[in-house]
């Protein structure tokens, strides 16, 4: 199959779409303005249920609909757009509603950017010690777009907003200098768009002896469920998978960091010939997938998701709460309910897929997982934890909160018993002032 992309400037060429009044069509158009649409051939063809539009989950997950936005966002744009598309006042609504968004949250653009010569490292992000994250300026898009994506920011026409590397050998150069370092993860946008000769480029360096502290390679990415064929039928499929072995080969562990929100992305014969090839040069498949309302927000999806991965080689990994950004409002679980669904997901696969952690939220400080719910003669609380954090101390110590059951994030938890602040706030707030001072003396340095 020949990959074709369906955007806002050729959405009327899906003959699918064709079927729906011409109301419904402009909708998804107005709302692209917001939350861009970009999916294909495959997606279109093959994995959504046309039957059951606009309930169907893997429509949901790449068209968005008014109630992606709230009442108030919409009416804006709705009035705006009076004016017409290209008129000044709906540039305006759109990027004012953008902003309000929270456009890039837990502060990854404030204090995730590493320094490199006294500058900022653009297209990295070294949140936690032995993690580094890599923006290849060829990634910046994916084969499709989800609607729930934290990092829609990378999808749209204005430059600042991108995380993205603009020099090449940027990555290489802060690693020589951070021997800490173990893994790196290739991110996005998606790194498997980029061709299997310029991802060598990336890669390729990182298996001599100079960096012989990197372990892991991970590899981010969406394209064994929204175009599995990048692994088996595109020109250069052969060449990536070569790619895979060299890494193996090599001493390094390579690890395919899978999205898969919903079990029907598992069930093409594609996407398990897919699975197969990557597993076959010595690669793992990790799974991950934020849990999302009107997407997969029950414990029956979750069960069948996480045995599907197993059952095809796969290990489950992370179950995540829906970043506090974008359609938040859409897609968020209240806390209470995303363990429940966990448990109760978790009780029913076996060993090999208690691998999976969640649920998980990526905030500020770090991944903060909820342990569970602890009643008791003195009140009901949250019992949470750090997985990664800031300061490698936090990690594993748990701690309680006041029990919320409308929380959807860990802003709207406070802290249990008398205590004012969690254990790890000011120390963050420390932090941040730090990463704000280092960002003030480089811009009063640039003149700026």
């Amino acid at each position: 199959m020949e990959y074709k992309a369906f955007t806002t400037k050729n959405l009327h060429q899906i003959k699918q779409l064709q079927e729906f009044p011409e109301e419904f069509f402009k909708e998804i158009e107005l709302l692209s303005a917001i939350y861009p649409v970009k999916t294909n051939n495959y997606v279109i063809d093959e994995l959504i249920d046309w039957k059951n539009v606009p309930d169907d989950p893997i429509f949901r997950m790449n068209f968005p609909n008014k109630e992606m936005l709230i009442p108030e966002h919409y009416e804006r744009i709705t009035e705006a757009l009076r004016h017409g598309k290209g008129s000044e006042e709906f540039k305006t609504a759109v990027n004012d509603i953008r902003m309000e968004l929270n456009p890039h949250p837990a502060e990854q653009l404030q204090h995730n950017v590493p320094l490199l010569d006294g500058k900022p490292a653009k297209g990295l992000q070294h949140k936690y010690r032995e993690t580094v994250l890599f923006f290849p300026k060829e990634g910046q898009t994916c084969h499709a777009y989800c609607t729930f994506c934290f990092r829609w920011p990378q999808f749209i026409h204005e430059r600042e907003m991108k995380i993205m590397a603009e020099e090449r050998d940027i990555l290489v150069r802060y690693l020589r200098v951070h021997p800490e370092v173990t893994n790196i993860l290739f991110t996005g946008g998606d790194p498997l768009i980029i061709s299997s000769k310029i991802l060598r480029f990336y890669i390729e360096p990182l298996l001599s002896e100079e960096f012989s502290h990197i372990h892991t390679i991970r590899i981010g990415t969406k394209a064994l469920s929204y175009w599995p064929y990048r692994f088996t039928q595109d020109k250069d499929s052969q060449e990536l998978l070569d790619l895979f072995r060299m890494v193996i080969g090599n001493g390094k562990q390579l690890a395919i960091m899978a999205h898969f929100n919903h079990y029907r992305e598992l069930e093409t014969e594609a996407t398990q010939k897919a699975i197969k090839a990557v597993l076959q040069t010595g690669a793992l498949i990790r799974t991950q997938s934020p849990l999302l309302k009107h997407i997969n927000d029950s414990s029956e999806i979750w069960k069948k998701l996480w045995r599907m991965q197993l059952g095809l080689g796969c290990i489950p990994y992370y179950m995540f709460i829906a970043r506090d950004t974008g359609a938040k409002h859409y897609f968020e679980v209240p806390l209470t309910n995303a363990y429940k669904i966990y448990r109760e997901a978790y009780s029913q696969i076996s060993g090999l897929g208690r691998t999976v952690r969640g649920p998980s939220m990526s905030a500020a400080p770090g991944k903060i997982h909820i342990l569970g719910i602890l009643e008791t003669k003195l009140g009901k609380f949250f019992i949470l934890q750090f997985l990664q954090a800031r300061n490698p101390e936090w990690v594993r110590k748990p701690f309680l909160t006041k029990y919320n059951p409308k929380a959807t994030w860990i802003s709207e938890l406070e802290p249990a018993f008398d205590e004012k602040k969690f254990f790890w706030e000011e120390e963050l707030t420390q932090m941040d002032k730090e990463a704000s001072q280092n960002l003030d003396i480089i811009w009063d340095d640039d003149g700026e």
